[in-house]
Formats: structure tokens, C-alpha cells, sequence
């Protein structure tokens, strides 16, 4: 039997991806341009037996999603630059409370309101950085609409694997547009939950790492009881402030995500053209679009382009770009903001090749045109 295909716009797609990936929970703000994975839930939750509820602003939103995950329901919120910005006190305490979520970032520009409608890739930092304290980040970049629907899957996965919250940060431009979505069949994708404890009630810690770095999550309503708290804490969940505990704990949270083995395990990207490339174009999202084309046409006049484009974009890929560094002559970082991922590869890269960037914050995309011709200029 053939597999439906549909023409679905990415921020429907998104919305079908959450509902794939189990999905019972919505808690939200309308916001644009991230506003019709609000709409698409509304109606697509309550199918499934899930709840959705527009809550009064973004921090309530964020606090709703938290307080429904704890309940052992696979929680989502929906928003963009401004939103996540409020929302930043309560990603916080999801981290340092591990509480699985997804949260959805459509980017466009800023800072403050900035253009609403239009494209933006500003948000890439703030993904990291935007919370205080140290703690674990991923967030990932899709570029088409099945990634969106896709990534969307892998992203609330890692969040139940890992008991913390994960962004998806796409553009406005991939939020609307409309390309075919094939859907997979159930069971197609993987679907991972979190892990409940084995043990009795009596003897459950929600944060005991005896066992591994990702300590099993009860739910709030059955018979496991427990503390949850923004402080550092024992295992037990209540407060510590014992030096041993808080660095045990705080270095713990961090490993999850980047010790060098579970970083390759958490991130994906996508290499085209990359084997005897002399000039590779670092691009994600919809910028990686012209970025793809772009190789194209340059391998046309017979240069050695090619794209190495993140999925997942933190934690970042530094070993695959630092061994481009030393293969290429150059590396070409195309992006919507005046300059943040390219100081990531700066910072890898070392200066073992000549790094330019092409900037953009006027609402419109990069094009393949601008690509080739920084390509041209540097190699």
C-alpha cells in the first residue's frame, strides 16, 4: 500500500510530528510566525486523548508544559524569539530539574519584536545561551518540511532518552512554506519514552545516577512520590548546597549531552559534495537551501564546493568541522544574523583555513547567487 502524501506546510508538519511522536501535551501562546503549530494541535490533540491549552502569556505556557511532563505526559510548547526569551527562567529549571519537553522556535528577526514575518536565524546562540548556569543543550536545525515532521520525532526521543528539554529551531521561511510530506507508517520511526523506575515507591530518588547518568522519571500521580526543585539537590530531590553533590550534579547534567560519546550519538548531520571539496559552505536551515543549489552550480564551472549542513546543531559538531578545517581552503558560513555560528567554526576550526561569513538581517533569504559569489572570492 502506498504512503500518504500530503502538501503540508512546516509548521504543520511539525505539529503532525508531535502527535507521531506521542505527544499528549500543548501548552502555548499564539506567536508568529510559529502560531499555526498552536492551531494544527488545537485539533489534532484531542484525537489522541491529549490536552492543548492556550495559556495567558509565554511564561505561563513554559510553566504548563513542565508541570504536565512531570505528570508523565510528552509535552510540547510552540513559539519564537520573543517567546523563548520569556520563557528562559522556566528552560532553566527544566534543566536543572531534567524535565522532558520540546520546544518549538520558528526564528525570525529581532532583537525585541524586530520583523514578525519575516525570516531570522538569530536565535542560534541564545538556543545555548540563553538560560544562566551551566548546563546541556540540543537543539536541532531541519531544513525541509519531512525533516521538520522527522526532527520533530527525534527531538521529543531525546528528550525522554536524555530528561531534558530540547529545541527545534527552524525559519520562518520553512515554517510556511509547503513541500510534499510523506508520512511514515506507525512504528516506522522509533518512538522512545522515558525510563520509569523499577523500584518501589519507597526507594525511589529521582535524581540517584548510581546507575547511569540519566536517572529513571516517575510520574506525578501514581504512587511514586518526590521533590522537585530549581535548587541544586541529593538524589532524593531535596536541596543541597554540599560541594561534592552540586559539582557531582551539575557535571553530570552536562555529560549527558556532551561527553565525546554521547555527543555522537546526539548529533546528525548531512555532507554533500564534502569528499574533495577545496570550499566547504557551512549552512543550516533554509539558508542551506540556496547553500545546496549554490554547490551545484559551482561544481557546473568546475569548483570544488560543498555543504556540510547540521541537523543537529548543538551540542556542536566541532571533530567532522575541525577535520573540514584541515581538508579545505576554506569554509564559507552563510546566515541569517550578523555573525554567531561562524564563530563556532572560528573557534574549532583554529585557523587552519581561510572562514568567511555572508550576513543577512533585512528579512530577506541569502540567495544561491551571493553564496557563489563569496565562494569565487575566497578560494
Amino acid at each position: 500500500m502506498a504512503k500518504k502524501v500530503a502538501l503540508m506546510q512546516g509548521n504543520s508538519a511539525c505539529a503532525y510530528g508531535a502527535v507521531y511522536a506521542g505527544a499528549k501535551f500543548f501548552g502555548g501562546y499564539p506567536i508568529t510566525p510559529s502560531t499555526e503549530v498552536a492551531e494544527v494541535l488545537s485539533e489534532e490533540l484531542p484525537k489522541v486523548g491529549g490536552k492543548f491549552i492556550q495559556m495567558e502569556d509565554e511564561i505561563a505556557a513554559m510553566a504548563s508544559v513542565i508541570g504536565a511532563s512531570l505528570t508523565g505526559l510528552k509535552s510540547i510548547t510552540a513559539t519564537s524569539g520573543p517567546g523563548v526569551s520569556l520563557k528562559q527562567e522556566l528552560i532553566g529549571y527544566a534543566c536543572i530539574a531534567e524535565v522532558p519537553c520540546v520546544i518549538i522556535n520558528v526564528m525570525r528577526g529581532g532583537p525585541s519584536t524586530g520583523m514578525p514575518t519575516g525570516p531570522g536565524q538569530s536565535d542560534v546562540q541564545q538556543a545555548k545561551w540563553g538560560t544562566h548556569g551551566d548546563h546541556p543543550t540540543i537543539a536541532l536545525v531541519p531544513s525541509t518540511i519531512q525533516e521538520i515532521f522527522e526532527e520533530t520525532v527525534r527531538a521529543f526521543n531525546l528528550a525522554e532518552k536524555y530528561r531534558m528539554p530540547v529545541q527545534v529551531l527552524y525559519d520562518e521561511i520553512v515554517g510556511h512554506m509547503r513541500e510534499p510530506l510523506t508520512f511514515p507508517e506507525p512504528g516506522e520511526l522509533e518512538i522512545i519514552d522515558r525510563e520509569e523506575p523499577s523500584v518501589s515507591p519507597e526507594d525511589y530518588k529521582p535524581y540517584d545516577a548510581s546507575k547511569g547518568e540519566v536517572p529513571p522519571l516517575a510520574a506525578f500521580g501514581t504512587d511514586y512520590r518526590f521533590h522537585v526543585t530549581g535548587l541544586n539537590k541529593a538524589a532524593d530531590g531535596f536541596p543541597t548546597t554540599k560541594a561534592e553533590l552540586v559539582d557531582a550534579e551539575e557535571r553530570r547534567q552536562v555529560n549527558k549531552v556532551e561527553s565525546e560519546v554521547n555527543a555522537a550519538n546526539i548529533e546528525k548531520n548531512e555532507e554533500y559534495h564534502c569528499d574533495d571539496a577545496e570550499v566547504i559552505i557551512f549552512a543550516y536551515g533554509s539558508t542551506a537551501r540556496s547553500a545546496r543549489y549554490a554547490v551545484n552550480e559551482l561544481r557546473k564551472e568546475g569548483i570544488k564546493a560543498g555543504l556540510f549542513r547540521p541537523i543537529t546543531l548543538w551540542p556542536f559538531p566541532q571533530k567532522r568541522v575541525a577535520a573540514l578545517g584541515k581538508q579545505a581552503k576554506a569554509i564559507i558560513v552563510p546566515e541569517l544574523n550578523l555573525g554567531q555560528m561562524i564563530l563556532e567554526v572560528e573557534r574549532v576550526v583554529k585557523g587552519d583555513c581561510t572562514l568567511a561569513g555572508i550576513h543577512r538581517v533585512d528579512g530577506e533569504p541569502i540567495n544561491p547567487g551571493q553564496i557563489m559569489d563569496k565562494v569565487k572570492e575566497v578560494k
